[in-house]
């Protein structure tokens, strides 16, 4: 009996609907990434571990996808080993590349390997799939797309306030509306130094970023565990708890904070950017969140997270500031700051909310009849000057009965037929049916063009 086919949980299909709506969502923010300025690049799906692990935490490390070797290998691994049963040892010994986890450790990556040919400030884009290990379940896949931009080489806060911009300007384009999240993750540093618990930054912040998932008794007990004190505990929560205006929250962070200099810089990071921010009238709410850690080990400074208003689904877009991620490969003192739309969660929420203009559904305008013999002929030169005129058309390719041709047209929401006899030969008018209304009409090429281009 033959296997039915499958593929990997967490992975997907998509039909020609759903990569024309998909394309949209590109389209979308690529057209508006180039109108800031950035320019694109891509990096290979696999890179060596090396480059990957070390840079999400521990927990992110164990997301990454490793690769076996090539050809046997198990042949130069020590038999001891292997009996042993440590997977982590041996995964170093069989494995040397991995799948990407995200874009931004693999861009830092390019920027030193290419520091001799970028111009500084360095403002890149890229759209391309990651993966992630994970368990799948709704909004939350391992093969998924993401479209970042990054600015590296500044430290200017303009970056973050031109970020925030293009964020509002592609929900507004798609006509999602979201909330943007703000934080600093100096104010999350300083509250680790002031509970005297530095060393427990990434526990601390790998725990909270999860609040919004399991909430926060789940939260307090995964803390308890990574060996924080129920008294630290209590005092981390009315600080991530603050309600109010965002100038509420900043005047009693500074009375938290007073006496931390990572937590004034914080502060004072966080108020410059709303502060910007105040008079660009932007159609998105932007709130801080002192919840928001999002666990990812490079973040240094802004910490940056949007929601769906009508959707839960988790965030669509986030990102950061990052001080030295390129210290790593060999380039110090170098700060960035970027941001990623999840492009899988965007389509899921605008799949919800039927968001999906109906002119995204049809790849093809017009659909010529292929009557067959001469007429078949003659419908292919006019074909030709219908595509030439930049309009998208396709002629049936076999001269099958009529119901069947129509019947075609139908199943791919092509809105009109172009029906050309030994009549309209003749004549130069062509008949062109709306398939949305049935009504028909009369026309000769130019006339077609010109109703097909409005």
């Amino acid at each position: 009996m033959v296997q039915k086919p499958s593929i990997p949980k967490g992975t997907r299909d998509f039909s020609p609907e759903q990569m024309m709506r998909r394309n949209y969502i590109f389209d979308t923010i690529r057209t508006i990434f180039q109108k800031y300025g950035y320019e694109p690049i891509e990096t290979p799906a696999m890179e060596n571990l090396s480059s990957l692990t070390g840079k999400y935490g521990e927990e992110g490390d164990r997301l990454i996808f490793k690769v076996l070797n090539s050809g046997d290998f198990l042949k130069n691994v020590n038999p001891e080993l292997l009996s042993t049963i440590n997977s982590i040892k041996l995964t170093s010994e069989i494995a040397e590349k991995g799948l990407r986890y995200d874009l931004t450790v693999p861009f830092a990556r390019y920027v030193v390997q290419n520091r001799n040919d970028i111009t500084f400030p360095f403002k890149r884009y890229q759209i391309q799939p990651v993966w992630r290990a994970d368990k799948p379940q709704k909004g939350r896949y391992r093969e998924f797309y993401q479209c970042d931009i990054d600015v590296i080489g500044s430290n200017s806060l303009l970056n973050e306030v031109e970020l925030i911009r293009i964020i509002d300007e592609v929900f507004e384009k798609l006509n999602i509306k979201a909330t943007i999240k703000l934080n600093n993750r100096k104010i999350l540093s300083a509250i680790a130094q002031i509970i005297d618990a530095p060393d427990k930054l990434v526990e601390i912040t790998t725990a909270i970023d999860k609040l919004g998932k399991i909430g926060i008794n789940k939260v307090n007990e995964e803390l308890l565990r990574k060996g924080l004190t129920q008294e630290k505990i209590e005092f981390i929560k009315p600080i991530i708890n603050l309600a109010g205006s965002n100038i509420t929250k900043i005047n009693n962070l500074k009375e938290l904070l007073v006496d931390n200099e990572d937590g004034t810089q914080g502060i004072t990071e966080l108020q410059t950017i709303i502060n910007l921010i105040e008079d660009l009238k932007l159609s998105a709410k932007v709130v801080i969140d002192l919840s928001l850690a999002r666990g990812l080990n490079y973040y240094t400074g802004a910490i940056i997270e949007v929601v769906a208003d009508d959707v839960e689904i988790g965030s669509i877009c986030g990102g950061g500031r990052y001080d030295d991620l390129t210290g790593i490969f060999g380039l110090p003192d170098t700060s960035g700051v970027g941001i990623s739309f999840g492009a899988d969660r965007i389509y899921d929420v605008m799949k919800e909310k039927q968001l999906f203009k109906e002119q995204i559904q049809s790849t093809t305008q017009v659909m010529l009849v292929n009557f067959g013999g001469t007429e078949g002929i003659y419908a292919l030169s006019v074909l030709a000057e219908i595509q030439k005129a930049g309009i998208r058309a396709e002629l049936y390719p076999d001269s099958a009965k009529m119901k069947k041709q129509m019947k075609y047209a139908d199943k791919k929401s092509i809105s009109n037929v172009l029906l050309i006899g030994d009549e309209e030969m003749k004549s130069g008018y062509y008949t062109l049916k709306n398939m949305n209304t049935g009504e028909q009409q009369k026309v000769n090429l130019t006339e077609l063009i010109t109703i097909l281009k409005d």
